[in-house]
Order: C-alpha cells, then sequence, then structure tokens
C-alpha cells in the first residue's frame, strides 16, 4: 500500500494486492486522489487493474480509469498467433513485442524494458533507463537501502505533459517498489505505507 502526495500533502493512496495460487498469480491494483482547494474538488482519479501471470510470464492486463470525469481503458492481452502482445487500448490499438511492460512499477523488471505500455490509455512509451545509484531512504520511520533509478521518455517530440520523467526507488535486497516521484503540475510522490 502506497500513499500519494502532491506538493508534500497526502491525497490519495495506491493499493496492491497480489493473489498467488498455484502457477498463477494476479496482481490487482487501485488508485484513488483527489486533489482539493479551500474545500472544493478541482480533481478526481480513480483507476483499477488487473494483471494475470502464468509461471512467471504476462498472460493479460485489464484496466479502467477515470480521469476527472474522462473514462480511458487499457486492455494488454498476448493471445495472437505472432507471440507479441495485442493491446486496445483508448490511446492506443495494436501490437507490441511481448518484453514491452506494464508500467505499473512494481514489477523491478520494468528496468531492463525498452518500452512501457501506459496502464491507463495503452499507450506505448519508449524509454531511457538510468539507475542513479544505491541510496539509504526513510518512509514512515523506516530505512530501506534502495536502487534508484531514473526513467524517461526517448521521444523528445512528445508533448510535456505526455513525456515519462519519473524516479523510482527499490528495495535493494526484495526488489519491491517503495517510492516513485515526478512533477507534473506539482511534485508527486507515491510513499510505501505497509506490505501485509
Amino acid at each position: 500500500e502506497f500513499d500519494i502526495y502532491r506538493n508534500n500533502k497526502h491525497i490519495g493512496t495506491h493499493i496492491f494486492n497480489f493473489k498467488k495460487s498455484n502457477d498463477d498469480l494476479i496482481v490487482e491494483s487501485e488508485v484513488k486522489f483527489q486533489i482539493k482547494k479551500l474545500g472544493l474538488v478541482l480533481y478526481k482519479y480513480r483507476a483499477v487493474g488487473t494483471e494475470f501471470y502464468n509461471k512467471g510470464k504476462f498472460i493479460k492486463y485489464t484496466g479502467k480509469t477515470n480521469q476527472n470525469g474522462k473514462d480511458k481503458y487499457a486492455n494488454i492481452t498476448t493471445e495472437t498467433n505472432d507471440g507479441m502482445l495485442l493491446i486496445d487500448g483508448s490511446s492506443y490499438k495494436g501490437k507490441a513485442p511481448t518484453n514491452f511492460l506494464v508500467g505499473t512499477w512494481w514489477n523491478h523488471e520494468i528496468t531492463q524494458a525498452k518500452a512501457q505500455i501506459s496502464a491507463i490509455s495503452g499507450r506505448i512509451i519508449e524509454q531511457k533507463v538510468v539507475f542513479l545509484g544505491k541510496e539509504t531512504i526513510n518512509l514512515n520511520g523506516k530505512n530501506y537501502k534502495t536502487l534508484h533509478f531514473n526513467f524517461s521518455s526517448t521521444d523528445k517530440k512528445l508533448d510535456k505533459d505526455k513525456k515519462l520523467n519519473t524516479d523510482i526507488w527499490y528495495d535493494e535486497e526484495t526488489l519491491n517498489w517503495v517510492k516513485a516521484s515526478f512533477d507534473k503540475k506539482g511534485k508527486w510522490e507515491y510513499r510505501l505505507k505497509s506490505v501485509r
């Protein structure tokens, strides 16, 4: 479970639920936040998504997002005859290589991917990943020895609000995602609250 902060103010949560059964892994995700000013809600966001894996291999993803009243979606499957991913999303419909990963951050393998697929809209985001070093960070009174990465878009023609520029911290020992930070109309942070 993550707490979401904007400009150091708590605005919501991002909760993952991992369900393992024999060779199957199902990863459920829910993000909820709202931005208020003077008690008025200026912006509301809710996203739910489910990833399916079998024997460590990605099978499919389904996701729905309501971004301040605008509905978006992404459905990704491996059920093609040519070994490609098939994407049906609100921003992109088509195929992609199987080594492009869903951009949900929990899977450390995303640091090795040439591109990620937006869990919101299915858009393909080609990325450059830079390892910034090892850091000890404190979250909710607990110290984590982490590996710090920066993810950025390789397509420089993208509009500023579409460009990826996110710092991600993974626990050095478990490779669990523990923190994210990015600037987009304010400074945003996702901070690990608890693991159960």
